[in-house]
């Protein structure tokens, strides 16, 4: 069992154990938090997990949870571990199993107070508009031909389709298309469950949101972006829907009848994992890549379909553009300089989002001065953010927290409070609430997350981003 006498005080934003606390870890574990949130992590197992992270095979550096962790599959959520390409090992449960959920921005040139008269008939367009809810899909099916191709072609297929256009993909992590994406080796069952899902939300935490910049931190770099006080904009959170999710449990499968095979020994099962560069790992890179790529295509199609509803609404010049967007569970190849050399590792990011620095060369072009924009959602009518990636950030692999981070299971959520009570507590703060389903209002109510200014204030005050602004919602629409 881990406690808080086996962790040493490096500052107020950053906690470590030593790889001499268990004879099987390969390095340290090292967790940013304050001291409260430290305290409050032994409620569960993610610590106990990210010190089981410290023992993968060719991993470098350090185990790393951000301030929203919590206890996941395998990894904990807001778990980050960068294993060698050489030598090290790919794991499903560093990912999750949904393989790139992640989140974009899209502003728009209007204020709150110009959208408030339309913003109920905005809300009920878009939920109109995009389909939400578990396994609820869009009428139209697309063709195993078409779901292929948007596997390896991600959101620029799209594109070339006619939806969106060329902005779309380069204010997009990794231009919305990981070029190792094999859609050979991604199964006929999952290709069937994404074929009426390309343009949906689903269920849990995944959300469209109309929200207004309240607060400007760093006035520079929100006209770099182009945000601006009061100003209407939409966060959207989802991922690569059941698609994905299936694509994770057959390589769950594979890779755990493979660990006999390879000698691995991992202190849970949960943590099954082959070598990056065996045929077992290669195939669930590639495959991995292509769910990446089908959840990028997704929420550039949910895009598309949100940008006719504001049009319809608002009409006129009123064309929304998007920010940026960022992946949160993925597994990608970066170069980084370890003990003086340079070397290829694969970063797992399980609940945790990328954030370049200044002057990296990954980052479009418009932003370099300013570092890559970081987008952090909060729990459903709470504020939100927008940061910016900082040169310190590289000791964590360039990696922050996702959001706010669950305190409570779903079930607990639903044993302290009613979807009524919560749509009655928004709409007293002004907040418009669009969801078919009562439990899943109270499933995500803003008790059962961490307090999302206290995760970014660890996030900036540990130096890894910097704050720019803070968003607060006016309309949630949500599924199931």
């Amino acid at each position: 069992m881990v406690s808080k006498k086996d962790f040493r005080k490096i500052n107020d934003y950053l906690w470590e154990i030593p790889k001499t606390f268990r004879h099987d870890m390969r390095v340290p574990v090292r967790a940013y938090v304050s001291e409260k949130m430290l305290e409050a992590s032994f409620k569960d197992r993610s610590l106990e997990q990210l010190v089981n992270i410290a023992s993968l095979p060719g991993i470098e550096k350090y185990a790393l949870a951000m301030p929203d962790m919590h206890e996941g599959y395998g990894f904990p959520i807001g778990g980050v571990a960068a294993t060698r390409v050489s030598d090290g090992v790919i794991s499903p449960g560093g990912i999750g199993y949904d393989q790139n959920c992640g989140v974009r921005l899209l502003k728009s040139e209007q204020t709150e107070k110009e959208i408030r008269p339309q913003l109920d008939r905005l809300a009920s367009e878009i939920q109109k508009e995009v389909p939400s809810g578990l396994g609820r899909g869009r009428q139209i099916k697309l063709s195993i031909k078409q779901i292929d191709e948007i596997l390896e072609g991600g959101a620029p297929k799209l594109v070339e389709w006619g939806y969106g256009e060329k902005e779309d993909i380069e204010n997009c992590e990794a231009g919305g298309k990981l070029v190792l994406a094999d859609a050979n080796l991604v199964s006929g069952r999952a290709k069937n469950r994404g074929r009426d899902q390309v343009g949906t939300l689903g269920s849990g935490n995944h959300f469209a949101e109309i929200q207004k910049v309240e607060t400007i931190f760093n006035e520079e770099a929100a006209k770099t972006f182009g945000l601006f006080k009061d100003q209407a904009v939409v966060m959207v959170h989802t991922g690569s829907r059941g698609l994905g999710h299936q694509n994770c449990t057959d390589y769950l499968r594979t890779i755990d009848r493979a660990i006999e095979k390879y000698k691995i020994r991992i202190p849970d099962r949960e943590l099954a994992c082959v070598p990056f560069n065996s045929p077992e790992g290669q195939n669930f890179f590639k495959a991995m890549c292509a769910g990446a790529n089908f959840a990028w295509a997704n929420r550039h199609m949910i895009t598309f379909y949100i940008r006719m509803a504001w049009q319809s609404v608002l009409g006129g010049k009123t064309g929304l553009k998007l920010l940026y967007d960022v992946a949160h569970n993925i597994a990608k190849v970066e170069s980084y300089e370890v003990d003086g050399k340079e070397i290829e590792l694969c970063v797992h990011r399980k609940g945790a989002t990328r954030a370049l620095p200044p002057g990296h060369p990954e980052i479009p072009e418009k932003y370099r001065e300013t570092g890559q924009p970081v987008l952090i959602p909060g729990s459903m009518g709470t504020a939100s953010y927008v940061l910016a990636g900082t040169k310190k950030s590289e000791e964590a692999w360039h990696t922050v927290c996702h959001g706010a981070g669950r305190t409570m299971s779903r079930h607990q959520a639903l044993r302290m409070v009613t979807g009524q009570e919560v749509i009655r507590s928004l709409a007293k703060k002004g907040i418009i609430v669009k969801c078919q389903s009562q439990r899943g209002v109270a499933e995500e109510a803003p008790l059962a997350y961490k307090d999302v200014d206290s995760v970014v204030n660890v996030v900036h005050n540990a130096r890894l981003a910097d704050r720019v602004a803070r968003l607060v919602p006016l309309a949630v629409i949500k599924g199931e």
